[in-house]
This record gives structure tokens, C-alpha cells and sequence, in this order.
């Protein structure tokens, strides 16, 4: 019996509820770093992970059933999926195969200028953080994510992100604090 290969999630793959993949397993993924991504393919920054050694980032891992990516790769179109090449350290007992989905810097045409970062992307993807590792690991991926020089776009009231999910009270207070923290520029929509 084959056994089937998994995908390291580290932005809204790591909310549970955007997905109904299985297996899911916290996960690290050593020498690889996220980065806010600015390319002419959407007007949006797009969260991705670079190789970075010496650093770390914590996600999930979860089973593709019968190794079937299609689904997957359509949501992740604008990535390339590749090994992660020994990088992700996991409990599973036996070896898997395990994809990464990354932007290269030269796969997409290059944005002219900084695009905003959808908050209510950046919701979900905390909202994960949060639900999966404590504020201490949300506020790791804060601390892991380069690009925060970006502008926020504030959609909460009308959500461009397809999969955004309602923040509780809390959660919502939280990602406030953190972009207060971080100094950045919150947009309005429209």
C-alpha cells in the first residue's frame, strides 16, 4: 500500500475550515521563511514561503488522499509545488512525501509598486495560527513573515478574500494589536 504524500501549509492552509484535507499535524519547515509577495498576476500582496536558511516556520501538514493535487493545485495556481527536500520535521512515524508551495521571485511578471495585504486574508491565516498554536505561535508567524512594509486593506465589512472566515471578538483584537505593533498602514476599502 502506497501511502499518500502531504502539503506543508504555512498562511490559510493552516486555518482548518478553509479545506476538508485529513492527517492534519502540526509541522516545521526549517530553512524556509514567508514572505508578502508583490507580482502584476493579482492586485493583492500574496503570502508565500522562500528559502531562508537559519530560519524556521511553523504549519500543518495534511494528507493528499491518493496523491490526487488537482484540487489543490487550483486553489495554490499561482505557486509551484516542490519537495520540501528534508525541510519539514513532523511526528509521522514513516517517511512521506511532502510539497511546499512557494512564488519564486522571478514566476510572475513584478508588481510596479506595493500592493496591499487583504486583511481579511490576513484574518484567516491568523485565525489558524491562533486556533493551532496560541498567541505565542501567531505571533511567531508575525515574527516570521518579511514584508510587512506593505499597506493593510481594511475588507473586513465586505471580504474580497473567497475563503475569509468571522473572527471572534478576540481574534480580531489580536490581529488589530499585532498590525498596531507593527506600525502598518491600514487602508480603507473603496
Amino acid at each position: 500500500m502506497q501511502n499518500n504524500p502531504y502539503f506543508f501549509g504555512y498562511g490559510s492552509l493552516v486555518n482548518r475550515t478553509t479545506h476538508d484535507y485529513g492527517d492534519i499535524r502540526p509541522a516545521t519547515a526549517r530553512g524556509w521563511r514567508r514572505l508578502w509577495r508583490h507580482t502584476a498576476l493579482r492586485p493583492f500582496a500574496i503570502l508565500t514561503a522562500v528559502p531562508a536558511p537559519g530560519t524556521e516556520i511553523e504549519g500543518l501538514i495534511a494528507a493528499v488522499p491518493g496523491a490526487d493535487w488537482q484540487a489543490l493545485d487550483d486553489r495554490e495556481f499561482a505557486y509551484d509545488r516542490v519537495p520540501h527536500g528534508g525541510a519539514v520535521l513532523h511526528d509521522l512515524v514513516q517517511p512521506a512525501e511532502i510539497a511546499i508551495y512557494t512564488i519564486p521571485e522571478d514566476k510572475h511578471p513584478r508588481a510596479d509598486a506595493l500592493h496591499p495585504i487583504l486583511l481579511s486574508y490576513l484574518d484567516v491565516v491568523v485565525q489558524g495560527y491562533l486556533r493551532e498554536f496560541g498567541e505565542d505561535g501567531a505571533e511567531r508567524f508575525f515574527a516570521t513573515t518579511d514584508g510587512w512594509d506593505s499597506p493593510v486593506l481594511d475588507d473586513r465589512a465586505a471580504p474580497l478574500y473567497p475563503r475569509h472566515r468571522e473572527l471572534a471578538a478576540d481574534e480580531r483584537a489580536f490581529v488589530d494589536a499585532m498590525l498596531g505593533r507593527l506600525g502598518s498602514e491600514l487602508r480603507p476599502l473603496g
